[in-house]
């Protein structure tokens, strides 16, 4: 790629958001797209980066946590004279990790692709992925213009995103910075594919995935609003907010507006399942024991970190992503409308599970009488 293309730097490649976003990107058609790619997953995106079609798409090995981001003297000047966009995506989500790999990875991960970005000297934008969970264990109405009242954390992982973040804010008036704040990412709304069920993504795909292996009582009262959104929307707004000058410095909430309860949404997955679920309440504490038990911990393990999170009176706002994207056709679908994919989806992985490991005790999470074979 040389310098006219115009080219843009993707971290976070292959992950769940990054290989949908730099397919996206290089469909677009402008300039070419640099992957960057840890060194352990460099022959999957290799085989990945070569069936993308559109504009080409180079696959970098690297690093966030190192100098330049682990890249060499002329990799860091082919992207200092190419790039006029950066997608920073690269950090680590799961719930359960320590702090020190949290704020190695996701706090000084950030830095390090800040740095880089000011060595960019076409640079027209860097667009970072927060989360809506930077606002902790805030409740209430929470807005895309606030970020520091005073929260408490309940995970390395959120604190960690939230002093990233604090150091893309305080860059703000050097570069041309975009922020956005995906809430709960599940499967796309047209296959209802994810490519795990752990880490950030469980919290919204828990009441698809626990619930259908074994019909608990609900955990808690199931009155807190469930926010998830698909990747294809979270994929589309990102490219489009990138895009528009008037979302420059500042910062996007990319959520559904009108999330339906806890409460509702169980209802409406345990109707798709046939089956019919306790009318009492569960204490959270309760229902993570349950968990724990030997038959289920297996299964259930990924879920049981999110169960904190559903109980969370928190409505986020997302007045600046609807302005910008008003007119534009994208817009968060209802869950409602693409539910049924993502239980087909848990359903054949799940599937897929039991015949891999023919010899582990599942029950198929939406056929009520079927059993699995040791």
């Amino acid at each position: 790629m040389s310098p006219s293309d115009g080219a843009t730097l993707v971290t976070g490649y292959p992950g769940f958001i990054g290989k949908r976003l730099v397919e996206h990107l290089a469909q677009q058609g402008r300039g070419g797209v640099y992957a960057l790619v840890q060194p352990r997953f460099l022959d999957e995106a290799r085989g990945l980066a070569a069936r993308v079609p559109g504009a080409p798409v180079e696959v970098l090995s690297g690093d966030v946590t190192d100098l330049h981001l682990g890249l060499s003297g002329e990799e860091v000047e082919r992207v200092a004279a190419s790039v006029t966009r950066i997608f920073h995506l690269a950090a680590l989500n799961q719930l359960t990790i320590s702090r020190e790999e949290a704020f190695r990875t996701n706090v000084e991960g950030t830095r390090n692709v800040l740095e880089l970005a000011r060595e960019c000297r076409r640079l027209e934008r860097l667009v970072h992925f927060s989360t809506c969970h930077v606002a902790g264990a805030r409740e209430g109405v929470i807005s895309e213009d606030e970020l520091d009242r005073g929260q408490e954390f309940r995970n390395a992982w959120e604190e960690s995103k939230f002093h990233a973040e604090k150091a893309v804010v305080r860059a703000m008036d050097a570069l041309p910075v975009t922020i956005v704040r995906p809430s709960t990412v599940v499967g796309d709304s047209r296959t209802g594919e994810i490519d795990r069920f752990e880490g950030p993504y469980a919290l919204g795909i828990l009441l698809v995935a626990s619930p259908l292996v074994v019909p608990l009582p609900l955990p808690g009262n199931g009155i807190a609003p469930l926010n998830v959104v698909p990747v294809d929307f979270v994929v589309q707004a990102t490219v489009r907010l990138a895009s528009d000058p008037r979302a420059k410095g500042r910062t996007f909430h990319l959520v559904d507006p009108s999330p339906m309860s806890v409460a509702r949404v169980y209802e409406l997955i345990a109707e798709r399942a046939n089956r019919r679920i306790p009318k009492l309440t569960f204490p959270a504490r309760a229902a993570e024991a349950v968990l724990r038990l030997p038959l289920l911990e297996r299964v259930t393990r990924p879920q049981r970190a999110a169960l904190g999170y559903i109980n969370q009176l928190a409505w986020f706002t997302s007045a600046n992503t609807l302005e910008l994207l008003e007119g534009t056709g994208i817009r968060c679908p209802r869950l409602s409308t693409y539910l049924d994919t993502l239980i087909a989806y848990v359903r054949e992985d799940y599937a897929r599970r039991q015949a891999a490991e023919a010899e582990t005790l599942v029950e198929d999470p939406l056929d009520e009488g079927a059993k699995a074979n040791a």
